[in-house]
């Protein structure tokens, strides 16, 4: 199977002014928006919400902070408002590839056509969870 990348901005929601654009790793195998912790200090002082420990593709458990507010933008896409995942990546061919995993891609009611290589907008969520109750 390819590799699906699409352009992303990330805004800080204390402070708009600071962003971050890049290309982005659609990884649906990955939970969140995943960012080199070298980038961390771009997009300006954002509260550290907590500490998570994260298996990566190798089979590392490596640690990252969740930080946020922040909007993504996901190009092509409405807007979702989430948090970020600081861990230390490395360079693959002089360029850090971000993770855009399967929970922004859910919030921002996208789907993989891992068929045809792209993204493509949800019409509907799903509310069946939801269908039976009666409160």
């Amino acid at each position: 199977m390819g590799r699906i990348f699409t352009r992303i901005t990330i805004v800080n929601v204390l402070d708009p002014t600071r962003e971050i654009c890049s290309q982005a790793l659609i990884d649906t195998g990955a939970w969140g928006l995943m960012l080199p912790r070298a980038w961390k200090e771009q997009l300006g002082a954002l509260p550290v919400l907590r500490t998570v420990e994260l298996v990566t593709a190798d089979q590392r458990v490596v640690t990252g902070e969740v930080c946020g507010p922040v909007t993504i933008r996901i190009e092509g896409f409405e807007p979702v408002s989430s948090e970020v995942t600081f861990v230390d990546m490395e360079l693959d061919e002089g360029r850090y590839h971000p993770l855009l995993g399967y929970t922004v891609l859910e919030q921002a009611g996208i789907a993989v056509d891992v068929v045809g290589h792209r993204l493509l907008k949800i019409p509907h969520m799903v509310l069946r969870a939801a269908a039976g109750s009666s409160g």
